[in-house]
């Protein structure tokens, strides 16, 4: 029984040892090493960037009172389409107290001098009737009386506009009016009835009674990284992708690059404005968001390769080429001369033509 023990252990020993010596055999020989390939092919090659913005109206105008005051009445809302002169809102003027009281000194005083001038005429026209005067000293007395009763008018009138803002003479152009100074869109309506309202003036903006636009003049308002903003010129076509209106691809046209770069979130960004060509603006809302996609170079019909097929090392681009397929691939590696890259494809202006096969990706 040991006997047989004994030959077992020696068969289990050196079937061991031989597995283990062919496994270490298998695994120190060098495993056989397969490649994709790929084809030169011709193609276009287009170079773009895409910019994010908004669509915005090319001019926004806000709509100030020329007086202070509290508003009675609301004519318009959001979304309404105005025209130049059209009343936006009405407002019931709140004087002050040191303007209406030397409003009515004006008026106090401006009725003195009336009445004063009134007598001097009487007195002279009597003394005119009697030749006591000369008809010049007449004329001049009576010349008096009506500039010190224009006066009265004009003093009486200002008085009417500080205390109600409204003028006798001319009630349809009432401060207390505000009327929209273009024929457009009204985007916002910021304030209500009953708010209170201040003119603008040197001092200060003034409140915003409505923001209204011309909508069928819109720009295309985004950022440029600095790495790109060399590539861009007024006048660059753009095609602009709009979220919310996924149907519209309106084109544009770079109109404004700016100078300054805008340091924001560690990114030196510039302003670009670009004008939209639409033949209609139906649909479309201040403030969507877009991208553009702007065309920075291109190739027609040139040798291209995929940027997979290439070793890049410093300024010099590589592929590596079949030269012969049996027993197995053989590849020489050759130098080529590239020009534009879309990051997919890159073209190849030298070094191989559109027969060659490329060694590609390992696959294993």
């Amino acid at each position: 029984m040991k006997k047989v023990f004994r030959i077992l252990l020696w068969v289990f020993i050196a079937a061991l040892f031989v597995g283990t010596f062919v496994y270490l055999y298998f695994n120190s020989k060098t495993p056989e090493t397969v490649y994709g390939t790929g084809h030169p092919e011709i193609a276009t090659i287009e170079k773009s960037t895409v910019l994010t913005g908004k669509i915005e109206p090319r001019d926004e105008i806000d709509i100030k009172p020329q007086i202070s005051g509290i508003i009675t009445e609301i004519e318009v809302e959001a979304g309404d389409f105005v025209h130049e002169g059209d009343v936006i809102a009405r407002i019931k003027v709140i004087p002050e107290a040191s303007q209406l009281s030397s409003a009515q000194s004006r008026v106090n005083n401006a009725e003195i001098e009336l009445g004063d001038a009134r007598t001097r005429f009487e007195r002279d026209r009597a003394l005119y009737e009697k030749k006591v005067i000369s008809r010049e000293e007449f004329e001049t007395s009576e010349k008096t009386m009506k500039k010190a009763d224009e006066e009265l008018a004009a003093a009486r009138d200002a008085f009417d506009i500080v205390r109600n803002g409204v003028s006798k003479y001319n009630a349809s152009e009432s401060n207390t009016l505000v009327r929209a100074t273009i024929t457009g869109l009204v985007l916002d309506v910021p304030v209500k009835v009953g708010s209170s309202v201040i003119q603008s003036n040197t001092f200060n903006d003034g409140t915003t009674i409505a923001t209204i636009a011309d909508m069928n003049k819109l720009i295309f308002k985004g950022k440029v990284d600095e790495t790109e903003v060399g590539m861009l010129r007024v006048g660059m076509p753009m095609t602009i992708a709009i979220g919310a209106m996924p149907e519209a691809r309106p084109t544009a046209v770079i109109e404004y690059i700016s100078p300054k770069g805008n340091d924001s979130s560690g990114a030196n960004t510039f302003e670009i404005k670009a004008a939209l060509e639409i033949d209609s603006s139906e649909g479309l809302r201040s403030g969507y968001s877009a991208n553009a996609t702007v065309s920075l170079a291109k190739v027609t019909d040139v040798l291209a390769v995929s940027e997979g097929l290439v070793e890049f090392v410093g300024d010099s681009t590589y592929v590596y080429v079949m030269t012969d397929s049996l027993p197995k691939p053989v590849y020489e590696r050759r130098a080529i001369t590239t020009g534009l890259s879309d990051g997919i494809r890159i073209e190849v202006k030298d070094g191989i033509d559109s027969n060659a096969t490329l060694r590609g990706d390992k696959i294993k």
